[in-house]
């Protein structure tokens, strides 16, 4: 395996766990419609949260929250739009980061990260 899938996944597990820690319900990981994917699909409370992480050794090229592109959160809006529609749901919903240091093993949840814009 590719040490870039190995450290994403073992970065998906660092933010699930710290989500969980933070009271968050998981409800679906890598969820997937059509040709889009979300990490975790979760409940905070009532709020629906749509949740990208990004894990990063080091930040030569940048912060984790920087590779979250325009299009990735056009996407992301997408893949809710769509998850909403599959599911029926009412209710707010929110988009999130996390971002994880691999190295430092810092975990930071961006809420709100963004909105469609």
């Amino acid at each position: 395996m590719a040490q870039h899938l190995s450290s994403g996944r073992y970065g998906e597990q660092l933010g699930v766990d710290y989500i969980l820690k933070a009271g968050y319900t998981v409800l679906y990981r890598n969820w997937r419609y059509r040709y889009w994917e979300v990490d975790i699909v979760a409940m905070d409370g009532d709020t629906l949260v749509f949740i990208e992480v990004k894990s990063r050794t080091n930040t030569a090229f940048g912060e984790p929250v920087e590779f979250v592109n325009w299009k990735k959160k056009r996407n992301l809006v997408k893949l809710a739009e769509a998850y909403i529609k599959i599911n029926s749901f009412q209710g707010e919903i929110r988009f999130d980061i996390i971002a994880v240091y691999l190295k430092s093993g810092k975990i930071e949840l961006i809420k709100d990260a963004f909105w469609n814009e």
